[in-house]
């Protein structure tokens, strides 16, 4: 990824945000892929002719395949408050997904607990009991119907990893193009699964801020719903 591919939604001297494409790490990971980080990075060196590294501080993710919204942080005092503000709630995200099905209930709160495989990278629901078992909560909202699809908005209260995928999976009603959890209706096609919303207190003023952006509506299975953000 080029920086001049970069989408800045905003920036100033303590906070960058900017657009995750699908398809891209927001990290470096095992696969020495290029990545979102180190995008932002060179962006910012660039632009403001720093030498050396520039600081970038990653403060949340999103899982590779995922779309939208993402803050980073540009000193590590803001990198610091804002992980603080993860860490008791300060952040409001929020995301739009395509499910293959519609749930029974057109609106409910989804309460889990999962655990990771390591080996397999995969996430699985389990017992309260079991070891590494982590507390998942979201809650979903259908806003359109349409061929025995849902368009819904997802709001999380926890961070876990594939955990809407999951979760949303578990109620039969996988991510369209989710061939990993999707199980007999997985359906193939780019992950319908997109952080339109995030909300979040300014690092040093505390302002309230707030910032969306609405998934590609011209590809894809997005292009069946009526999409306003």
């Amino acid at each position: 990824m080029q920086e001049s591919e970069l989408t800045v939604i905003y920036e100033d001297n303590h906070i960058i945000v900017v657009l995750k494409p699908q398809n891209i790490a927001c990290c470096p990971d095992e696969s020495g892929d290029d990545n979102l980080l180190d995008c932002v990075k060179r962006y910012i060196k660039e632009k403001y002719g720093k030498p050396g590294n520039a600081f970038v501080g990653l403060v949340h993710r999103l899982d590779r395949p995922t779309g939208g919204v993402m803050v980073f942080a540009k000193t590590s005092k803001a990198a610091a408050r804002l992980t603080e503000q993860m860490k008791t709630g300060g952040f409001e995200k929020k995301y739009l997904t395509v499910l293959c099905g519609v749930p029974g209930k057109p609106a409910a709160t989804l309460e889990n607990y999962l655990r990771k495989n390591t080996v397999n990278n995969m996430v699985y629901v389990c017992t309260r009991s079991e070891e590494g078992a982590k507390f998942a909560s979201l809650d979903y909202r259908v806003l359109e119907e349409k061929d025995g699809l849902a368009l819904a908005e997802v709001t999380l209260h926890t961070g876990r990893t594939h955990q809407i995928r999951v979760q949303m999976s578990a109620i039969n009603c996988p991510v369209y193009g989710d061939m990993r959890y999707g199980g007999e209706r997985a359906v193939k096609g780019k992950l319908a699964l997109w952080a339109y919303f995030l909300r979040f207190s300014h690092p040093t003023t505390g302002e309230k801020m707030c910032f969306k952006a609405e998934p590609p509506v011209d590809e894809g299975v997005w292009k069946k719903f009526s999409i306003d953000v």
